[in-house]
């Protein structure tokens, strides 16, 4: 279970700070600042941040690949608020998914982009 802060939790705090982000200086805060870069910036972050998960599974190291996840979750997280994507949608679309055969979910799709 997610740890509440101030009782949201913490994905739901994250995704706040994210927006309000949107309106402050790219000088004063890193996610300003990748989103003032634009999606290029944001997407070069999210393979690199894949890239080193992928890296630190190989390791032995537990503490080391939670760290990497969530880099690449909060760099996943400012995609989504950079396309104004909510963490409800977000949610939502997991349950959609949720005791779905990731086998037939994935079929679903394919067939659905015919």
């Amino acid at each position: 279970m997610s740890e509440n802060i101030a009782g949201n939790s913490v994905f739901d705090r994250l995704f706040e700070v994210i927006d309000s982000r949107r309106e402050e200086s790219p000088d004063k805060s890193y996610v300003a600042r990748l989103m003032h870069r634009g999606i290029d910036k944001i997407n070069s972050k999210i393979i690199e941040e894949a890239a080193e998960v992928t890296e630190a599974a190989h390791e032995e190291d537990r503490e080391h690949l939670i760290y990497e996840i969530c880099d690449l979750l909060f760099h996943t997280f400012v995609l989504a608020g950079y396309r104004n994507i909510t963490l409800a949608e977000i949610e939502a679309e997991l349950i959609r998914r949720f005791g779905k055969s990731g086998l037939v979910e994935k079929a679903e799709r394919k067939n659905n982009a015919e």
